[in-house]
């Protein structure tokens, strides 16, 4: 596709960093301060000279000349008392942003100490110094506790993927063995009844495998642009022959108007396909699982709602954790990798749950993925 014009890419880059080098001395802030000074100053001569009118000249002259010198005075002592007061406080203050602006945080000022309006000022920059440093040593900590997991998980990813390998050999042969011995079997043997829960046996092995597999060695999505109503209704189709022998009915609410979504049809149908078995394992007896589609802030929107048992507060931040389940049959997979599949669409996953009343999950997918994530796929 064709390559933006070198401008519109530089627009789009990161932003320059602003020069917070100042000059040592500024200049408008001080014309602003003296100019009061000196106009009063100058009316007050104004007024004086007015006032000496009947005056004789050589008197007059001299008393201009004392008022004129007593002015001068007066005005160097406020600039000179200007200077301590504000220059000095404004230049130190100046130099420590340029230090902080270039990565040096361990800097405060030394006018804090006053009493007045400079000072607070002054505590409140060194207050503020404070807690970056505080942030960036947490942030660092974070940073090094972090890299310290993800090495632990490489690791056990390479040694799971290994492991699913060597289990899924032997697990292979096993299954046609069983296949064997169930053909075999008189029809009415009791033994066929055991066959029939070791294969399901062998099939729930089989499955967590695959989940763990995909966990430990993920592939990158294949992104076409289709229509995200097929991609559900397959999903909705599979989950329906889960619960043609139960009294749970799953209701689908397409969106005919909706623009095609650039996504993995087949990672976006194990998504829901996920999110749909899950609502239908959280139903005990009668129930409903809704499933719909549209839009939410210029995004693809499918929302997966169920009228089971709920989720408990205290366990929402944990659902999407690798191995965490409160169900005796899961993997603790499943939530892991759908939002895994569903952050490499450049979306997210929402999930929100009242105990008694169900829960209900939403995937937002963008229409169209970043230029450079489309392309590499």
């Amino acid at each position: 596709m064709p390559s933006r014009p070198q401008s519109a890419a530089k627009a789009t880059g990161p932003p320059q960093a602003e020069d917070f080098r100042m000059g040592p001395v500024g200049v408008n802030w001080q014309l602003k301060a003296i100019l009061p000074v000196v106009s009063v100053l100058l009316a007050g001569l104004f007024l004086f000279i007015l006032a000496t009118v009947s005056l004789r000249d050589p008197e007059r002259h001299a008393v201009l000349i004392v008022a004129g010198a007593g002015a001068v005075v007066i005005c160097a002592v406020l600039i000179g008392a200007l200077a301590f007061v504000i220059q000095r406080p404004m230049v130190e203050l100046q130099e420590k942003i340029a230090l902080v602006s270039e990565g040096n945080l361990d800097v405060a000022v030394s006018f804090s100490k006053r009493n007045d309006e400079i000072g607070d000022l002054g505590r409140n920059f060194n207050h503020m110094m404070q807690q970056l440093r505080e942030s960036r040593e947490e942030i660092e900590r974070l940073h090094r506790t972090q890299m310290s997991r993800a090495e632990h998980l490489a690791t056990l990813g390479e040694m799971a993927t290994g492991l699913a390998h060597e289990i899924r050999n032997p697990l292979a042969g096993i299954a046609g063995v069983i296949e064997i011995i169930g053909r075999d079997l008189p029809s009415n043997s009791p033994a066929r009844v055991v066959v029939k829960d070791v294969r399901l046996e062998v099939a729930q092995i089989n499955r967590i495998l695959t989940d763990l597999l995909e966990t430990a060695r993920p592939h990158p999505p294949q992104i076409h642009s289709s229509d995200l109503n097929t991609t559900v209704e397959h999903a909705v189709m599979l989950a329906r022959q889960q619960v043609l022998s139960r009294p749970i009915k799953i209701e689908l609410q397409q969106a005919p108007d909706l623009p095609e979504v650039e996504h993995d049809s087949d990672q976006i149908h194990q998504v829901l396909l996920n999110l749909l078995l899950n609502a239908v394992q959280a139903i005990e007896g009668p129930g409903t699982v809704r499933v719909e589609i549209g839009s939410r802030d210029g995004c693809a929107s499918v929302v997966v709602s169920d009228t089971g048992r709920g989720i408990p507060a205290q366990n929402l931040s944990n659902i999407f954790r690798p191995f965490y389940t409160t169900k005796g049959n899961g993997t603790g997979l499943g939530l892991s990798l759908a939002r895994r599949i569903v952050e490499e669409h450049h979306g997210r996953i929402e999930v929100s749950s009242e105990v008694g009343k169900g829960s209900k999950f939403e995937v937002v997918l963008p229409f169209q993925m970043p230029t450079g994530q489309a392309a590499a796929s």
